[in-house]
């Protein structure tokens, strides 16, 4: 294959701590730190989640200012994507931040289960989201963590309230959401070709389930994503090291099925954003 391969790495999450991998970057300047070692590495999209100082997260938009100007000075090019998730806030909170007009943020469009709660997007809160983002010229990234989101994106899509063309990210291995199962994987990908030719698309995997998706994504020809949010470890028995060492077992992947590793400037294009 000959089409660049988007890898995105998803630095730090709202869910691990340092008693989990001490390798996960909580600070602002570890954040800033991390990503620029992952970005050279050769991710090209950061996924940002800030935390407070004991670790619990926090849609604080003062915080994500300073990491988005940190990023943006220390990773020139890179696509900067914010966070809208249920963890960090509440209500029209999840969006405070997207005044600062990153290059994407991420947007749920439908509710589904957690591990011990409901992920709770509801329609209202979804279409409020999507609006502040056309307003501020943001693309969104959808998370797709059940089929029925594929088809809420498309439908929002088609009404012109995403802006195009779309990004989907096929969300697998949350227990008690969507297991990492190849056949609907596979479906997955069928389903947004048919209903939106035009889509790109991205699969992330969580905990061990992330080389799977990564592996899975890289050979069918999408996008992948990777980082110490959804998974700590390089193997059953070892922490991973750094963002930057999953960033760069994801390349080995790219390798191995002959597809380069986007650019920044190449994701840009595909991703139709301002190079």
């Amino acid at each position: 294959m000959s089409n660049p391969c988007i890898i995105c790495v998803a630095i730090t999450g709202s869910v691990g701590r340092k008693e989990n991998n001490p390798a996960i970057p909580v600070t602002i300047e570890e954040q800033i730190e991390s990503t620029q070692a992952a970005f050279e590495a050769g991710a090209t999209i950061a996924h940002c989640h800030v935390r407070n100082d004991d670790q619990t997260p926090t849609s604080d938009p003062d915080k994500f200012g300073r990491l988005l100007e940190g990023l943006r000075t220390h990773c020139p090019g890179m696509i900067i994507q914010l966070s809208t998730g249920g963890r960090s806030g509440a209500g029209e909170a999840r969006g405070g931040m997207l005044p600062l007009k990153p290059d994407m943020a991420s947007l749920s469009v439908g509710s589904n289960n957690f591990p011990n709660r409901v992920y709770e997007n509801p329609p209202q809160l979804v279409e409020w989201l999507a609006d502040e983002m056309l307003k501020y010229d943001i693309k969104p990234e959808i998370e797709g963590f059940d089929l029925s989101h594929i088809h809420q994106a498309v439908s929002l899509s088609k009404q012109g309230k995403l802006k195009a063309p779309l990004y989907v990210q096929f969300v697998m291995g949350v227990k008690n959401a969507m297991p990492a199962d190849k056949p609907t994987f596979d479906f997955y990908i069928e389903t947004l070709n048919r209903l939106a030719p035009d889509a790109q698309w991205c699969g992330a995997g969580i905990g061990p389930n992330q080389f799977v998706l990564n592996e899975w994504s890289i050979a069918a020809g999408g996008h992948t994503r990777t980082g110490l949010e959804d998974n700590v470890r390089i193997d059953r028995d070892t922490l991973a090291p750094s963002n930057a060492a999953l960033v760069e077992r994801t390349v080995a992947l790219c390798e191995k099925y002959e597809r380069p590793v986007a650019t920044w400037q190449q994701a840009r294009r595909i991703l139709d954003l301002p190079v």
